[in-house]
């Protein structure tokens, strides 16, 4: 994967442009650190290309969030999941 500068896009944005239509995809920074990434995408793959970034980003946030609450003491997945097979044993022993 290439990266390139604020600056590269700048002052070579069909470069950057060709690379990306070929390569398929690259990154750009903004002081040293990566800031933006460009896919290369077509009419035919728009939608479900970016359907499929909005379904990572919103994992991502998600695996942030239960990683902040995990730290903060709330109950970690293995705990809930033990909790959940609780209640259901639980449930089937009154039957």
């Amino acid at each position: 994967m290439n990266f390139y500068s604020i600056r590269d896009l700048r002052t070579e944005t069909k470069r950057i442009c060709d690379h990306i239509q070929s390569a398929g995809e690259a990154v750009i920074t903004n002081n040293g650190k990566p800031t933006v990434l460009m896919l290369d995408i077509s009419e035919d793959n728009f939608e479900e290309l970016l359907r499929a970034v909005r379904q990572a980003k919103a994992m991502i946030a998600f695996n942030s969030m239960r990683k902040i609450a995990e730290d903060n003491g709330f109950m970690s997945e293995e705990e809930i999941e033990a909790e959940i097979q609780a209640a259901r044993e639980e449930r089937r022993s009154k039957t």
